[in-house]
């Protein structure tokens, strides 16, 4: 499905996405930040770890990145990774899960 609308709820902590079809999906910002590609939550994930996220953790700003996706940025200060479309999309079906 194609991701027509982003919008951030700082008060619920979500990030709902809309679609084409007028559905909507939501990601904790807890998920999306656990969810980041950057190459040290890369190396974290590699070596067994975890990236750093919890429930206090909240999406600040949304970047647009082209048309490949976002930059997020974090109340923690982090914001390296990239948000391709397709990965916003993996986030919210595992969520949902």
């Amino acid at each position: 499905m194609t991701i027509t609308s982003i919008r951030n709820d700082k008060s619920r902590r979500v990030l709902e996405l809309g679609h084409e079809d007028g559905s909507t999906v939501e990601i904790s910002h807890e998920t999306l930040r656990s969810g980041c590609r950057c190459s040290a939550c890369t190396a974290t994930r590699r070596a067994g770890g975890a990236p750093a996220a919890d429930a206090a953790i909240a999406l600040e700003l949304i970047a647009p990145v082209g048309v490949y996706g976002v930059q997020l940025t974090f109340s923690d200060g982090h914001n390296k990774g990239i948000y391709p479309w397709q990965l916003l999309q993996e986030l919210a079906e595992m969520q949902a899960a």
